[in-house]
């Protein structure tokens, strides 16, 4: 199966990334079969340069059955190639564990109680 995924280059601690088509058994940054595009994460997010996608040639992968990865189907949604993934939301994971709830109950108990003198 192809795959349209990041191929990380750049130095220790200065990543930057090729989106590129490639077989889904290859490595990472293994070989691949063609760089359609790349990914600067150390500018900001209002940065055109941030994201260069080539469009014509992802829509062409994307024709032929190759698949997006996560991270580089949010990009090429919002450059609106194909439609933007849905998002991927866990609410459990946010919510308190049982030692904060109980923390958080001890807390208002004591401010609910009038000082001590």
């Amino acid at each position: 199966m192809l795959k349209i995924r990041l191929a990380r280059a750049g130095a220790k601690k200065k990543p930057y990334y090729h989106i590129v088509v490639a077989d889904s058994r290859n490595p990472r940054d293994g070989s691949f079969l063609e760089k359609v595009g790349s990914y600067n994460p150390m500018l900001p997010r209002e940065n055109a340069d941030r994201v260069k996608l080539n469009g014509e040639r992802i829509t062409h992968w994307i024709k032929n059955g190759a698949q997006l990865t996560d991270r580089v189907a949010v990009f090429v949604g919002k450059a609106g190639l194909a439609p933007m993934p849905a998002q991927k939301n866990n609410p459990q994971k946010s919510k308190p564990k049982a030692k904060a709830v109980e923390r958080a109950k001890e807390k208002a108990a004591k401010a609910g109680e009038p000082a001590a003198e």
